[in-house]
Formats: C-alpha cells, sequence, structure tokens
C-alpha cells in the first residue's frame, strides 16, 4: 500500500506562522508596527478563506496598520519584501499597489517593476491594464526591453488574455495584436523563465485566434533554439488537437500512417496514491519514415461521476521504415493540490499526431 500522504491545501502558505513571519519582518523594518492588530485582523476566520482570499487579507491588513500615506508606505514595504520568506507571500505586495495606488500611476508602476523580483506582479498589474490599458501597456512594452529577466516575464505574463487565477483581459483576448509588439521582443529571450511566459502567453491566444498565432510563428526564424523552444510549447494545445499547421511547425507529418498494439495499463486497479504504466507498441503501416507526436490522455473521474480529459506529453520520435517502437509511461496518481482523484474508472487514451487511435482504462478503488 502507498503511504504517500495528502498534499497540505495550498492555501497554507498562508497559514498563522506566516503571518506571525509577516508581522515580524514588518516590525523589523518600522519599529512603530502594531504586530498585535496586524495578527489579530489577519487571523480572523482564516480557516474559511482561499488562498488568493489569504494573499488579499495580508494586503489588506497592512493597509489598515500603516499609519501614513500609500506613497509613504510604499518604502515601508520595498524594506520588507526581501525579508520575507516565501515568493507567493510577496505576491500581496502587488496586491497591496493594485488595490490602494490607482491614483499615484508612476509610483504605483516602479513598486511593482520592484516586487516583482521578489514575488510576481502578473496579477497585480492587470487592475491597471483595465483601468489605464494604452498608458499601462506602454510601461510593459518598456519592461519587455529590461535587463531583468523578471520585469521582462511580467511584461508577458501580465499581459496574458487568459492568466490563471486572474480575470480575462477582455481587450488583448479580442485583438491579441495590441500586445504583440512585447512577445516580439521577447521572442529568442534567453531566460527560460521568460520563454515559458511568452509560450504560455501564445497558447491562450490559440483558444480564440489560433490561425494569428500560427502566422506569427511561421514568420518567425525558428534556426534560433529560443524562439523555436517558444514555439513548439505555444502551439501544444494544438498539437494535441492534431491542428496540420501545427504539427507542420514541429515536423510532425500529418496523419499518422501508424497502428497501436498491445496498450495497456498495469496495474489495470489501483487505490489512490499508487503509480500506473502505460505501455504500447507504434508500429508504421507505410513504406517511408514518419515524425511522430505521441500524447496520451486519462479521463479523470469528477465528483459528480462524469469525467474531464487531461492529455499529457508523451514524446515526439521518428518511426523509421516498417519500424516499431516500444512506448511507456509511468505516473502517481495521488492528490495534488490542483487535482482531486475520485474513485471509478478512468479511460486512457493514445494519441499520435492528434489523433485517438487506442483505448485502454485503469480503475481507482473507494
Amino acid at each position: 500500500m502507498a503511504t504517500d500522504q495528502p498534499a497540505p491545501a495550498l492555501k497554507e502558505i498562508f497559514n498563522a506562522e506566516r503571518l506571525q513571519h509577516i508581522a515580524t519582518e514588518m516590525s523589523a523594518v518600522y519599529p512603530d508596527f502594531n504586530a498585535a492588530a496586524f495578527l489579530k485582523m489577519a487571523n480572523e476566520g482564516l480557516a474559511e478563506l482561499s488562498i488568493m482570499q489569504r494573499m488579499a487579507r495580508v494586503s489588506e491588513c497592512l493597509y489598515a496598520t500603516l499609519p501614513m500615506n500609500y506613497e509613504d508606505s510604499l518604502d515601508v514595504l520595498r524594506a520588507l519584501a526581501p525579508r520575507l520568506n516565501s515568493g507567493f507571500v510577496s505576491v500581496s505586495l502587488p496586491h497591496y499597489v493594485a488595490t490602494y495606488g490607482s491614483h499615484a500611476f508612476e509610483q504605483s508602476m516602479e513598486a511593482l517593476k520592484y516586487f516583482t523580483t521578489f514575488g510576481s506582479a502578473e496579477f497585480a498589474i492587470r487592475h491597471f491594464l483595465r483601468n489605464d490599458f494604452e498608458r499601462t501597456l506602454a510601461v510593459m512594452h518598456d519592461w519587455s526591453l529590461d535587463d531583468n529577466e523578471h520585469v521582462r516575464r511580467l511584461a508577458s505574463e501580465g499581459s496574458r488574455p487568459r492568466l490563471p487565477w486572474s480575470f480575462r483581459l477582455e481587450r488583448i483576448q479580442a485583438d491579441p495584436r495590441l500586445a504583440a509588439a512585447i512577445l516580439d521582443n521577447l521572442k529568442a529571450d534567453d531566460s527560460l523563465y521568460v520563454r515559458k511566459s511568452v509560450a504560455n502567453h501564445l497558447n491562450d491566444i490559440t483558444k480564440d485566434h489560433p490561425d494569428w498565432v500560427l502566422d506569427i510563428i511561421e514568420g518567425w526564424s525558428l534556426d534560433n533554439k529560443h524562439t523555436a523552444w517558444i514555439a513548439k510549447h505555444a502551439l501544444r494545445s494544438l498539437i494535441k488537437q492534431g491542428n496540420p499547421r501545427a504539427l507542420a511547425n514541429i515536423g510532425a507529418t500529418g496523419k499518422a500512417e501508424v497502428e497501436i498494439i498491445g496498450v495497456k495499463v498495469e496495474p489495470a486497479v489501483i487505490t489512490l496514491g499508487e503509480k500506473i504504466t502505460l505501455s504500447f507498441t507504434v508500429r508504421s503501416k507505410v513504406e517511408s519514415s514518419q515524425r511522430l507526436v505521441i500524447d496520451y490522455a486519462i479521463d479523470y473521474v469528477k465528483a459528480n461521476g462524469s469525467t474531464s480529459a487531461k492529455v499529457f506529453k508523451l514524446k515526439a520520435l521518428t518511426l523509421p521504415v516498417g519500424a516499431n517502437e516500444f512506448v511507456s509511461r509511468s505516473q502517481s496518481i495521488k492528490e495534488l493540490t490542483t487535482r482531486r482523484h475520485y474513485a471509478g474508472r478512468h479511460a486512457v487514451h493514445v494519441l499520435v499526431n492528434g489523433e485517438r487511435l487506442a483505448s485502454t482504462h485503469f480503475d481507482i478503488l473507494p
């Protein structure tokens, strides 16, 4: 039997111990800080709050216990930022700026540029985009040319049309050209941290404007390894869907002329916390080599008994004429902060160049 313990809830990043840490560090940089009042307010009803509500609670309580104007309070928070022991906890400082700093645009932009180096300001900057779009986007364009990778990433991540855990930027979602100059500045960035953001930004756009993204990428020189990496990861959703243009961009040959043999999941019955192994053989059916992108999907059972598919990358390969390729992948089926598992039959599908070619299943016991 597996002994894996459930992962702690993500919201426990902001637990009572962490709130005490914030209060202690605030007192160190601002000796007149009313730590007792901060802790009383911050801990009230904490158990019922989500992670984002707890993050907001911290900034609200800081504002309530700092007896000074907004501009002066930024100096105190600048001193606090490098003393915090969690990057996500530091996100409460950009939230402070977004909540209380709309009247002081220039000071707030400088504060977000500074705070993002400790905990990303990607959520906070979106409030300024929503309220003062042109002026904020112009600042973000300058950020995309900054020497600091955290600042460059903020330009891309903060302008994503579908950023998780945040509201959508409807203007950019409707017209991705508005932020295109930012992405163009970053399309060959040396930082993987930045490149991941650019790829995710473009992948967001493929949900609404797939041909626009394909046109952009087809106009890039993919001889640069950093640009090629962005292109591959930006097109991942279209590749999983079997989009012919997306597949061609990564060198895959259109429809896969193969058969899947011996597909199975072992063990076929598990309890939560155990590992499964998917295995099968890909056999060529044509007298020419093929470039293949192989993925697999699991239809996860939901609480109401319905299912929701999640596609996982498996491998890309060139299959020679008449060749067979054995493929295997293991995966732990355990509770995650981002996914809950429920008892029942979970279908597993093998996808080659976006087409479902074989299926099997495994069962999770209650």
